[in-house]
């Protein structure tokens, strides 16, 4: 089977985004992440611009979060897909997307500094909460990265808070849902 993917409207063009109305998100212009929350990452990867301002889904470039228990981090291949076309808008975004085209260069993709994450006991299938509750329900756990400049975690991720959910989605509480 061959998995075609579309280029999202922003790298089909070749060019920025432009802002079509007033009411579309414009990224604001950061010099420097040290007093953004969440950790530094080796490439200041804006998911305000690609989500927010680009409307890039979700699942372009997270692509195995449908078929699998891990949401998966893009590949480098993915990011030049795009960025073989898309050089940055300012110097602080080509300095970063050249990151990005000297990892692809050098064979070496970034090692990211994980975000999200649960206990090793525990077991949160991305596929089937997809499934049940669609694209939409990203933000449920990651916030709205679509206006984070720098992904930080939102939520707790901790049992109650997870048991919480499934008792307003009207969901299994089962112990053997998430622990096996």
């Amino acid at each position: 089977m061959v998995l075609i993917l579309a280029l999202p409207p922003v790298a089909a063009n070749g060019q920025q985004a432009q802002s079509a109305s007033s009411s579309r998100y414009q990224a604001p212009v950061i010099s420097d992440t040290g007093d953004l929350k969440g950790p530094r990452q080796p490439i200041f990867f804006r998911h305000d611009i690609h989500a927010g301002q680009d409307q890039i889904p979700c699942m372009y470039c997270h692509y195995s979060a449908s078929v699998s228990s891990e949401p998966g981090i893009p590949s480098l291949q993915t990011c030049m897909g795009c960025h073989q076309l898309i050089g940055g808008s300012t110097p602080a975004h080509q300095a970063e997307i050249k990151k990005v085209r000297d990892a692809w260069r050098e064979r070496k993709p970034p090692e990211w500094i994980r975000i999200h994450a649960v206990p090793g006991f525990v077991r949160f299938p991305h596929m089937r909460h997809i499934k049940a509750l669609g694209t939409q329900s990203c933000a449920t756990c990651h916030g709205n990265v679509e206006r984070m400049p720098q992904v930080s975690q939102v939520s707790t991720l901790q049992m109650g808070w997870c048991v919480r959910c499934h008792v307003e989605k009207k969901v299994s509480r089962d112990c053997t849902v998430c622990h096996y």
